[in-house]
Order: C-alpha cells, then sequence, then structure tokens
C-alpha cells in the first residue's frame, strides 16, 4: 500500500510538472522575469501559509546557516531555471524545453564524475556519448545551439547537486520556503522597477492577478507530492517516473503548440531518447531491489 501511494503522489507530480507549458501560456502577455518574480513571491507567501498552519515553522529555524546558504545559492539557480524555462515555453521553444529535461539526469551523472569523484559503469558512458551525439546533430542541424535545452539541464542539474550536498536533511516545504525567501528581495526590486516605468502587466485584483497568484500553489503542491513520492518508493523508480515530464512536454510542443520537427531535430531526440534507455534500463539492472520475507 505505501509504494502504491507513493507511485500514485509521483505520478501526479510529475504529469503536473508535464503540463506546465499549458499554464505558462495562459501569462504569455507578461515577460519571464516578471512571470518568475511572481511566482517566487507567491510561493514564498504559500509556504509561509502552510507552515503557519501545520506549525511547522521550527523546521525552518532548525536549519544551520551553512545550510541556509546553500540553499540560497539553490534558489538563485532554480529562478534562473524557471526563467529560461517559462521564455522558452512562451516563445515557442517547449521541445527545447522537454530536451532539457531529458537531457538533466545524464549530466546531473557527469557532474557527479567531475565533481564529486563518482564512477560511472560502461552503459551509462555510452549514454554520454549518445548524448553528447545528439547535442552535435542537433547544434550541426539548426546551426546554433540550443540555449533553452542546454539552460535548463545545466541550471537544474547545478540545483540538484545543492540540494545533494546541503539540503538532504531539509523537508521540501521549509526548503522551498528559504529558497523563495533568499530571491524575494530581488523579485520584488524588479517589481518595483517595472511598476515605476510603467511596464507592468499585472493588476493583482483583477482574473490576470489572481490567475498570476495560483502560480505559489502550481509550484509548491507539486515539490510536497515529490517529497511524499521518495519517502515511499526507491529512487530507481522515481528516475523510471520522471520522464514522464519531459514526454508530456515533448507531446505539446509537437502536438498542440504545433512547433517544428524537421528531420535534424527528430534526429537529435531519436539519439537522447536512445541515451535516456539505455541510462535507465541500466539503473534497473544495478538498482538492489528489496527482497519480501514471507512466513513459511
Amino acid at each position: 500500500m505505501r509504494e502504491r501511494s507513493g507511485a500514485a503522489l509521483g505520478l501526479a507530480a510529475y504529469l503536473m510538472w508535464g503540463a506546465f507549458p499549458l499554464y505558462f501560456r495562459l501569462l504569455e502577455r507578461s515577460g519571464p522575469f516578471e512571470i518568475v518574480a511572481h511566482r517566487a513571491l507567491w510561493s514564498l507567501v504559500f509556504c509561509g501559509a502552510v507552515l503557519t498552519v501545520l506549525g511547522r515553522w521550527g523546521q525552518v529555524r532548525a536549519v544551520t546557516p551553512r545550510v541556509v546558504g546553500a540553499l540560497a545559492a539553490g534558489g538563485v539557480l532554480v529562478a534562473a531555471n524557471w526563467t529560461l524555462y517559462v521564455w522558452g515555453v512562451n516563445t515557442g521553444r517547449t521541445l527545447d524545453a522537454a530536451l532539457g529535461y531529458y537531457v538533466n539526469p545524464l549530466l546531473t551523472a557527469l557532474l557527479g564524475v567531475v565533481l564529486l569523484g563518482e564512477r560511472l559503469r560502461r552503459a551509462q558512458w555510452d549514454a554520454f556519448a549518445l548524448g553528447g551525439a545528439a547535442a552535435a546533430v542537433l547544434v550541426l542541424g539548426y546551426g546554433e545551439v540550443p540555449v533553452v535545452a542546454f539552460g535548463v539541464a545545466t541550471t537544474f542539474a547545478l540545483y540538484g547537486l545543492v540540494k545533494k550536498q546541503a539540503g538532504r536533511t531539509v523537508p521540501a516545504l521549509p526548503g522551498l520556503a528559504i529558497e523563495t525567501a533568499a530571491i524575494a528581495p530581488l523579485a520584488l526590486a524588479l517589481l518595483a522597477w517595472l511598476e515605476w516605468r510603467g511596464a507592468d502587466t499585472v493588476e493583482l485584483l483583477s482574473p490576470y492577478g489572481l490567475l498570476m497568484a495560483t502560480s505559489g500553489v502550481v509550484t509548491a503542491v507539486p515539490l510536497l507530492l515529490f517529497a511524499g513520492a521518495t519517502a515511499r518508493i526507491p529512487l530507481v523508480v522515481v528516475g523510471m517516473i520522471q520522464y514522464l515530464t519531459p514526454t508530456l512536454q515533448f507531446l505539446l510542443g509537437w502536438l498542440a503548440f504545433r512547433e517544428p520537427m524537421p528531420p535534424e531535430r527528430w534526429a537529435g531526440f531519436a539519439l537522447v531518447w536512445l541515451a535516456v534507455l539505455v541510462f535507465a534500463v541500466d539503473g534497473v539492472r544495478h538498482h538492489r531491489w528489496p527482497t519480501r520475507l514471507t512466513r513459511p
């Protein structure tokens, strides 16, 4: 029952993340910096309200200054990731954003090798080689670097590294509260500057303003679902489910938003999918699955 509920929570989280392009398309009259500023502030408001209702402010106060500093750095990285993602979705680059989240697990593992001295198996190196070939095909085919794909993958991989090193002992909700609090001053400064210039696009007491305010809930809820899933099911299962998000984003970009898929893009995606398959199968083969004990 515990594993079944964990799988359901994980599916819900990744389905919500996969549907994000539909939500951010509703906000496309605002620029990505303005959207991310509102997203950070409303996420902080939502986290504060939930922490108050649950009486868990003690979890925030218990975080050490060193970990707070690391989470603040993570907040900057995740804000950069949000900005690149929103800009990509609202400028017709949803497919590039999906590509970035396909590549992200490979890049995360590579950072583990370069920065943490971790060792990879042969199949994992083969996956990296396929990923590199996919990047070459996409760059040569388009004549330009897919900035959104590489930017989304890099910022989220670095964010994951920060969380792995410093945030493992911090629950999801207090962690998100600290991360958003770290970037809140920048968000407030940006919104004040936009209002001073008369360039702001959000009236808080309007339907569009209320829609923007829901970005706090939209941001926090899948993170809390994800935290519940990782506490109940093995990480290798979480790793398999995570590919649901870029797959949904790919389908939205291709079928709903009608973004172009010329042959060179199909070739690049095919190589990435093959790399992901090799990486995932290797992870399943080498995962130590718990054995079930039964009464005689």
